[in-house]
């Protein structure tokens, strides 16, 4: 079984964390249990869901994982649009953060398809 960390895509997706702990620690501190947490939880749990997953053993429990990452992908995606529009983030780092994103977000959904079961080409069910 592979190491998750060896994962390019929790790789990429820790990098882009690392990001949004630096980005979100000059939010105002108003915002420390609000958006500013929002972010953080949403980014972390990509990479707490891929490592999770990759624990589980099977390509379809993997699957699943995966899939919950892209939720949590794209619920970062819409937290981090209300954060450039409350003008908590420059344009340049949304930007760069957003770009980061996408590419996260590709991987995954490449990731979703090469572990889709080939019979029927269904999703996993996230209730299993």
């Amino acid at each position: 079984m592979q190491d998750f960390r060896q994962l390019k895509v929790w790789q990429k997706a820790h990098a882009l964390n690392l990001e949004i702990y630096a980005a979100t620690a000059r939010f105002p501190s108003s915002e420390l249990y609000g958006l500013s947490s929002q972010m953080r939880r949403a980014g972390t749990s990509i990479t707490a869901n891929l490592a999770e997953g990759r624990g589980r053993g099977s390509d379809p429990d993997f699957a699943r994982f995966v899939f919950m990452a892209m939720g949590s992908a794209c619920e970062l995606e819409s937290h981090l649009e209300l954060a450039k529009d409350l003008k908590f983030l420059s344009e340049d780092s949304y930007r760069t953060i957003l770009n980061d994103l996408v590419e996260v977000k590709r991987m995954l959904s490449a990731f979703i398809t090469k572990l889709r079961p080939s019979a029927g080409n269904k999703e996993p069910k996230a209730d299993g």
